[in-house]
């Protein structure tokens, strides 16, 4: 069965950090880009970072630019969002996605994770 599992979520104060991690299983996915999408309470779904194949691009939404960092491991089959200085604001279930390339629209991810819960307390 070909799946992402995130994990590393959880409740956090505000200034912390948080790492997630996705896990794929049923196939490689070492020529996929991934993606990190985020959705709060009562809010669509919104791009946080993407990664292409080689880990040598990323690109980040500019809410999180400069404390989130996305990295892969190949040989491992994850992906990774290191998270630090996180505010309140950063509260939501945190999707990792694989898809052809590295966009930010959600459309161009096929594969989806089931999400892991983040919640920052101020």
């Amino acid at each position: 069965q070909v799946q992402l599992v995130e994990s590393g979520g959880g409740l956090v104060q505000a200034g912390g950090s948080l790492r997630l991690s996705c896990a794929a299983s049923g196939r490689s996915f070492s020529r996929n880009g991934m993606g990190w999408f985020r959705q709060a309470p009562e809010k669509e779904r919104a791009f946080v970072a993407s990664i292409d194949w080689s880990g040598g691009s990323t690109d980040y939404a500019d809410s999180v630019k400069g404390r989130f960092t996305i990295s892969r491991d190949n040989a491992k089959n994850t992906v990774y969002l290191q998270m630090n200085s996180l505010k309140p604001e950063d509260t939501a279930v945190y999707y990792c996605a694989a898809g052809l390339n590295y966009r930010r629209s959600s459309y161009y991810y096929d594969l989806w994770g089931q999400g892991t819960q983040v919640t920052v307390s101020s």
